[in-house]
């Protein structure tokens, strides 16, 4: 990822004041907690428009930090702010942390004048309608860095969305709503390509494993986890073929450059295990997942795997505990929770599984790890996109669980369940998920800018009455922003 930093100057200062700028300008760049490529500072409006049109022909740059080091008039900005489409971060900083009160005078007054020099820029950028991240402060205050990270990590997942493709192997699960929705306006809002495939093509793939393959996969898995003697003895199969749809699945999409896949019980073809151990695998290594052809969510999940390393996770909120003052969510799936929230060493285990009409199929078994998190899904409500996030914090299971034998997750939404599940409700949020320890609300603040989407956040200051009425004001929002 290509991050440009642009600073924006005038040439009435001299040579000498613009030299110091430029100086000045490449010890902010280094110390941003993100590598950037630091471009001259700009001076004119043709500079200014040039190098915004190069960071749109480049499709290695996927953002632009400016800053105003001095004044530079704004009206110098408009036509390169009209022609940008990479996101732009507004970095209101300055070179000094503390004012020199004894030495200062006009020399340096007329050097340092980000104080005014950002707010003439910000006024620009509002006039024009640009969206963007303004982040204000001195870029060795750790706040600072860490808000401009989030917009890096933001930046990264919205340069995955725009070049992501995903196989759907078969259709959605029957008539199930949330996971339906419009693939072309996907295309468009988010750049992602979503298509499907027959089942029968991957297991073609499967069939053609070697078994030198399968035999080293699985040295791999008895090292890597706590595999169940059956799985060692008479089932041995079962995990064979496990490792075959592994392999399979893996070789299906490398060759079609597919970073997401979504799968559906109800549409296995000629595999005889539903896929469990090879998406647990996959998604680890970074792959977007949905079950029952949940393309929306895999597409999310992939997204947020791009913008951060650690624990992200397709997830599905399953049951409730509703004991008064202790209430928690029980999330799961019926295979496939990403090992990247495993507490702990996973199981390799195999059980029955009561829908699919297959062989029992192999899976990891772990709890998550407590901490804080959120889970946030995609809906498609017919007119626009929406996002729906919820902070939370993930808890150890109060007990064990002995005969629940798939991944789980047990977490306290924020602030409550009752709040929290009515917000969600109300908002229409899907049932499929994504819960992420890695990726925060600011994060999907940022993203979600980017592509115009819409973002309700349930938090710990959410009550149901104004969660309705944002609702509510969204709704008139998005739909006058359309147009007509």
């Amino acid at each position: 990822m290509n991050i440009w930093f642009l600073t924006g100057s005038q040439g009435l200062y001299g040579e000498d004041t613009l030299r110091q700028v430029a100086e000045q300008s490449q010890r902010i760049a280094e110390a941003l907690p993100v590598p950037v490529q630091w471009k001259p500072v700009l001076t004119d409006a043709a500079a200014i428009r040039r190098v915004m049109l190069e960071a749109n022909a480049d499709d290695s740059c996927a953002g632009v930090i400016a800053w105003m080091h001095t004044f530079s008039p704004a009206k110098m900005w408009i036509a390169g702010l009209d022609a940008l489409r990479k996101p732009l971060l507004h970095l209101h900083t300055q070179a000094n942390v503390e004012l020199p009160w004894a030495s200062i005078d006009m020399d340096f007054m007329n050097l340092n004048q980000a104080a005014h020099g950002d707010r003439e820029f910000g006024y620009a950028q509002t006039r024009l309608g640009v969206a963007r991240k303004t982040v204000a402060g001195h870029v060795s205050d750790p706040a600072v860095a860490e808000r401009v990270l989030s917009w890096a990590r933001a930046v990264s997942g919205l340069a995955e969305l725009r070049t992501l493709k995903l196989a759907r192997f078969g259709d959605n699960m029957r008539d199930v709503a949330v996971t339906e929705g419009d693939k072309v306006e996907a295309q468009l809002r988010f750049g992602v390509s979503v298509n499907t495939y027959g089942v029968n093509d991957l297991v073609e793939a499967v069939d053609a494993a070697a078994d030198a393959d399968v035999d080293k996969l699985l040295k791999e898995y008895e090292e890597l986890y706590r595999v169940a003697p059956e799985l060692l003895g008479e089932r041995r199969e079962s995990l064979r073929y496990a490792a075959r749809i592994e392999l399979g699945l893996r070789h299906f999409l490398e060759s079609g450059g597919f970073k997401a896949f979504t799968t559906n019980f109800e549409d296995l073809g000629g595999l005889r295990q539903l896929p469990g151990l090879a998406v647990q695998r996959l998604m680890a290594d970074g792959y977007g997942f949905g079950g029952e052809g949940d393309w929306k969510t895999s597409v999310l999940l992939r997204t947020l795997k791009a913008m951060a390393p650690g624990g992200t996770s397709f997830m599905e909120d399953y049951t409730y505990h509703l004991t008064p003052g202790e209430e928690l969510i029980l999330g799961a799936h019926m295979l496939e929770v990403c090992p990247t929230i495993a507490s702990g060493t996973p199981s390799c285990e195999i059980h029955p599984l009561g829908i699919g009409g297959r062989e029992d199929p192999v899976r990891l078994v772990f709890d998550a790890t407590p901490g804080p998190g959120v889970v946030v899904g995609l809906a498609d409500m017919g007119d626009r996109f929406r996002l729906v996030a919820n902070e939370i914090d993930l808890v150890a299971p109060p007990q064990p669980l002995p005969a629940l034998p798939v991944a789980r997750a047990v977490w306290r939404p924020r602030p409550n369940l009752r709040t929290s599940a009515e917000s969600w409700l109300t908002a229409g949020a899907p049932h499929h998920t994504v819960l992420s320890t890695a990726v925060g609300v600011e994060e999907l603040t940022d993203l979600a800018e980017m592509l115009g989407v819409e973002l309700l956040v349930i938090d710990a200051g959410t009550t149901p009455r104004q969660f309705a009425k944002e609702i509510r004001w969204n709704q008139a929002y998005y739909r006058l922003a359309q147009g007509f």
